[in-house]
């Protein structure tokens, strides 16, 4: 620093080093309240779910602390996504809103959002007609909609996937950048996995789609490569960085937890899994991989940096305590569910021993995960508001927070952003937050 305090002249190439070297000083020291500001994937940086640092409302209301409430063009189940001061988000209209009358499958649309942060206004909408592949409307596929996964954002261009419709990039004007199919193939209640950004590419996880993964050209779409033999899993790929510096992707899948070369594709390890479809993404603490799903609710930790089947080296744990469908959140030595039979659960990280099992306030499934705010976990019922709780192991409700009417159903993670919450129901996005 104190060659900037210098005061004899300095020539046009020391004055441009100096330059790059008083940016780097800055950027290294605002690049945490950046990484604040921004939620760029599903349940926010590498799914962790959670930002220590935020200050959001304790209680919010239909009258109470909301900056603004937008409607949205259709429903949908995706999570808000944050960069640069705008939120993207995706959405489907036109067929399927309503199960019991589904309308006319050729006027479904796929709509990608992008909406001012500080104002909720629209600042565009731009849709893409559906593969035929799609699913046509059933219960079953109307209660979670043809817009589940997330979109991810980088500071050039929002990634959104629909399964069988593709995955779609555009500039953060809203032009369309390219369009890619990595499969059509359906099953069950429809897509789920969302897209993850690694270098370069656009990682997405197509197996009910392709019975494969992908690594796309973020730029062009082009595939890079593609990882077959991904067998029942609706779950978001997660990067594990391990304490060489070294990247492993890790997807949980039927049968198999495997550890992937992000960069290629090639697979580097393998562990013996959960013998059932798999919907929760993995959960990072260090070298450490949580690894919950199946209709059993198992969940296994494993250590990664493995080669091979690494079962009997790398497992450390396995016990039947988990969830379906929603992912856990790691905390100070404990994992947390809003589990999606309506429970909250909390298992300790180094054994997988049960803290405590509490039955929350709804008769419904509860689709959203968990996130931590600060020292708050908030658990999002589908109908019966926000529960929460106090981000300890010790059940300690602190509020139940409900918003909208009873038509509106809440099937989304929500995000966090600054101090603001971003929470997405079947007809609103709300941003909450204090003294708004």
């Amino acid at each position: 620093m104190f060659l900037f305090l210098e005061e004899k002249p300095v020539n046009s190439m020391r004055s441009f080093l100096l330059a790059g070297l008083l940016s780097l000083v800055v950027d290294w020291r605002l690049s945490p309240c950046v990484a604040e500001d921004n939620w760029t994937r599903f349940r926010g940086a590498n799914a962790s779910g959670a930002i220590d640092k935020a200050t959001i409302p304790l209680a919010w209301s239909d009258s109470e602390n909301v900056a603004w409430k937008t409607a949205l063009p259709g429903h949908g189940s995706s999570s808000p996504v944050v960069r640069q001061g705008k939120v993207f988000l995706t959405a489907y209209s036109g067929y399927g809103l309503d199960a019991s009358d589904p309308g006319d499958f050729a006027n479904l649309r796929l709509h990608t959002l992008c909406i001012d942060f500080d104002s909720g206004k629209i600042l565009w909408d731009e849709t893409i007609e559906p593969s035929k592949a799609e699913q046509k409307a059933t219960p079953r596929i109307v209660d979670h909609g043809y817009a589940s996964p997330t979109p991810t954002v980088d500071d050039e261009a929002v990634y959104a996937s629909f399964g069988p419709s593709g995955l779609v990039a555009f500039d953060l004007s809203g032009k369309k950048l390219w369009q890619r199919s990595v499969g059509t193939g359906t099953k069950g209640f429809g897509s789920a996995s969302s897209p993850i950004l690694y270098k370069d590419l656009v990682i997405i996880n197509a197996s009910i789609e392709d019975q494969a993964a992908y690594g796309l050209n973020k730029k062009s779409g082009e595939i890079v490569w593609r990882a077959e033999g991904i067998r029942e899993a609706w779950t978001t790929p997660t990067l594990a960085v391990l304490p060489d510096g070294s990247t492993e992707l890790v997807i949980n899948q039927k049968n198999w937890i495997l550890g992937l070369d992000p960069d290629t594709g090639k697979e580097l390890w393998r562990c013996k899994g959960i013998d059932d479809y798999v919907v929760p993404c993995v959960v990072v603490d260090g070298d450490m991989l949580f690894c919950s799903g199946g209709r059993q609710n198992r969940t296994i930790a494993v250590r990664a940096g493995g080669r091979g089947d690494v079962t009997s080296t790398h497992k450390v744990w396995e016990v039947v305590v988990g969830a379906n469908v929603t992912s856990p959140l790691y905390h100070d030595g404990y994992l947390y569910w809003s589990h999606d039979k309506s429970m909250a659960l909390c298992v300790k990280a180094a054994d997988g021993k049960e803290v405590f099992r509490e039955r929350l306030p709804t008769s419904g499934r509860i689709y959203a995960s968990a996130i931590l705010a600060g020292d708050r976990l908030l658990m999002t019922t589908r109908d019966a508001g926000v529960v929460v709780l106090a981000a300890e192991p010790t059940f300690r409700e602190l509020g139940i927070n409900r918003l909208g009417s009873e038509s509106e159903s809440f099937n989304a993670t929500p995000a966090i952003a600054g101090n603001s919450l971003l929470l997405r129901s079947d007809q609103y996005l709300y941003r909450i937050s204090v003294g708004k």
